[in-house]
């Protein structure tokens, strides 16, 4: 394990001098002088998505990333859709790895347990004859100093989770529907790699669909629209969110489209309107059936992401084993 005193540390003018193509190749930094670096945004996906560093790859560890690694994550799971990056690191073809986190101003300010330190180790297990250094400041002394260097997407940074949409922003969406609800945690939860549970508010912000590379959708509800549908597959299940809706009569259906999504390599959003109650009852089906695991388990899951899973009294834990067979809900765990 890579302790925080061999964590090397970068100026944010250093890292502007190597963007800069005038300017790149002063000696001042050894080893990074002489080849091509790889930028890495430690922080979460909303906070990418806002803003980043021009040419930043962003990892992928949030709370279910964590859990599955049990405190060593893989470049397959912090990474999962740069395969020809993880295969660079992994041949020592960057000369040099530069991470960066909201404001970090050192590296033994780092704790254990951030995502910079986890991403550090799996670093130095994969791609040991690269250099890696911290950026001091992170992103937020970068940007201030050197803005025209970052991409900022002022649509997503402009709407505070807990304020309603513009009446303006309503119009856009299509519905009144699609807004952002009170609970909302920002972006998209990852069941799988392959599996995302949202709201109608993230199917209707195609630049989160496609920075998650999302190819299809899952609409679990009757009046949620299809914004995109000639960007993205769908698949509507018209479920009332209501107490006379039979929502496991759409189990197999629903499973059956995700499989079909996972075999074309594709990755499938299941949203409802709010992303708590019928679509993570799908997501908490396909678990139990697919993978095998037990309802308690599939329920962790599925709020571990930081999603509130609100199931009605008719999608209660008890009612889940007679849906889904006694096999899918006592089965081998994950």
């Amino acid at each position: 394990m890579v302790t925080v005193e061999e964590l090397r540390e970068m100026d944010c003018s250093v890292l502007k001098r190597l963007m800069n193509r005038d300017e790149n190749g002063g000696g001042a930094l050894g080893v990074l002088s002489g080849g091509k670096c790889l930028l890495l945004d430690c922080r979460p996906f909303l906070a990418h998505s806002a803003g980043y560093i021009r040419g930043s790859v962003n990892v992928r560890c949030n709370t279910i990333v964590r859990r599955r690694a049990k405190g060593s994550v893989s470049l397959e799971q912090i990474l999962p859709a740069e395969e020809e990056v993880r295969a660079r690191l992994r041949s020592g073809l960057y000369s040099a790895v530069i991470v960066y986190d909201e404001r970090s101003p050192r590296a033994e300010s780092l704790r254990e347990d951030s995502t910079v330190s986890l991403v550090v180790q799996a670093l130095r297990r994969n791609a040991e004859r690269t250099d890696i250094c911290l950026l001091k400041g992170g992103y937020e002394r970068f940007s201030s100093e050197y803005p025209e260097f970052c991409a900022k997407t002022k649509a997503l940074a402009a709407i505070p989770p807990a304020v309603p949409p513009s009446a303006a922003e309503a119009l856009d969406l299509g519905c009144s529907s699609c807004g952002t609800p009170l609970h909302d945690q920002g972006g998209p939860v990852e069941i799988l790699p392959f599996l995302y549970l949202g709201s109608a508010y993230h199917a209707a912000r195609r630049d989160m669909l496609d920075a998650l590379g999302i190819t299809a959708l899952l609409n679990v509800s009757s009046d949620c629209p299809n914004h995109f549908e000639g960007h993205y597959q769908y698949k509507c299940i018209p479920v009332e969110d209501n107490h006379k809706a039979d929502i496991s009569s759409w189990f197999m259906e629903a499973i059956e489209y995700i499989d079909a999504v996972k075999e074309r390599r594709g990755r499938a959003l299941v949203h409802c309107q709010a992303g708590i109650s019928r679509s993570a009852t799908i997501c908490l089906a396909y678990l139990m059936m697919k993978k095998r695991v037990r309802l308690e388990e599939a329920f962790e899951r599925a709020a571990a992401g930081g999603q509130p899973v609100g199931l009605s009294s008719r999608r209660r834990p008890s009612s889940f084993p007679s849906l889904l067979g006694a096999q899918a809900a006592d089965g081998n765990k994950d």
